[in-house]
């Protein structure tokens, strides 16, 4: 009797055991198989990047093509007008801006300064103030512009203790260095301004409202007439590009992903390269302007 009571205890133990290792099983099984849900989900978002970004690349390859096109009706245009592109079931929007049209950070006196920054809804006195530390940082001189300016002992004041670099600017983020210049102010300024141009003034043909007000012209109906030549198929003519261009290229895929590539592209590669194109700025992933 005692027997068949202890066998009895044993097997409802040993029940009770298979009981307990079936739902660790089905625990374990259940946590691989999440694991490998949330991997793939992973792996999924990863190669949707990917493509965006490829899709954004090929924006940009494709109009430095488009630039180069024998007839001229057919060649894309600099002036800042979009170009849509599907490129393997992404939608692309290309967006670009030959430099000459832009305000050259290293030539352009005071007064146009003054009025891009105006343009683009800057203060009047705050403009000129900021238009004239640009060119203190720039100039070689420890004289401070008629307007305010900046020179070292200003940045000292203002905890800055780098002072004016007195050198020309070598890109357009060193504004953000410049005494005066929040990030608000240079997100406003940044998509007008260059240091590729050379000129003193930039070439209409190919500038924004901004900078076309900047230099005593209508740039809201410039612009405006631009759609509509867009509209008909019809090109800049008589302006001649500088092979220096800002290339936006904003990729979407079908399901929503997105990706933005923002580059200054000089055309034709370094000498002996063979590249259709060199790049002198690259930014990925860069929000739209």
């Amino acid at each position: 009797m005692k027997g068949t009571q202890v066998r009895k205890r044993h097997r409802g133990a040993a029940l009770l055991l298979v009981l307990w290792l079936i739902v660790l099983l089905t625990a374990l099984v259940g946590g691989f198989a999440m694991v490998a849900r949330i991997e793939r989900l992973q792996g999924l978002v990863l190669v949707r990047g990917v493509m965006a970004d490829n899709a954004a690349r090929a924006g940009l390859e494709y109009a430095v093509s488009q630039l180069q096109l024998p007839d001229p009706q057919a060649r894309w245009q600099p002036d800042g007008r979009p170009y849509q592109w599907q490129y393997n079931g992404a939608t692309v929007e290309v967006r670009i801006v030959d430099e000459s049209g832009k305000v050259d950070l290293n030539e352009a006196d005071p007064g146009l300064l003054g009025e891009l920054f105006r343009a683009v809804g800057i203060e009047q006195v705050e403009a000129a103030r900021l238009a004239a530390a640009v060119v203190d940082w720039r100039d070689t001189d420890p004289l401070t512009q008629a307007a305010g300016g900046a020179e070292d002992a200003d940045y000292a004041s203002a905890g800055r203790p780098y002072g004016a670099k007195d050198a020309p600017f070598e890109g357009i983020a060193e504004l953000e260095q410049v005494l005066g210049f929040t990030p608000e102010i240079y997100a406003l300024v940044a998509p007008h301004v260059t240091v590729h141009s050379k000129l003193p003034r930039p070439q209409p043909a190919f500038a924004s409202a901004p900078v076309l007000d900047a230099i005593g012209l209508d740039g809201a109906a410039l612009v405006e007439q631009r759609g509509r030549e867009d509209a008909t198929g019809a090109g800049v003519q008589g302006a001649s590009h500088s092979g220096t261009y800002s290339i936006d290229s904003h990729a979407r895929l079908a399901d929503g992903r997105q990706s933005m590539l923002r580059a200054v592209v000089r055309a034709g590669g370094f000498a002996g390269s063979g590249m259709a194109y060199s790049a002198l700025h690259w930014e990925e992933g860069a929000s739209p302007r």
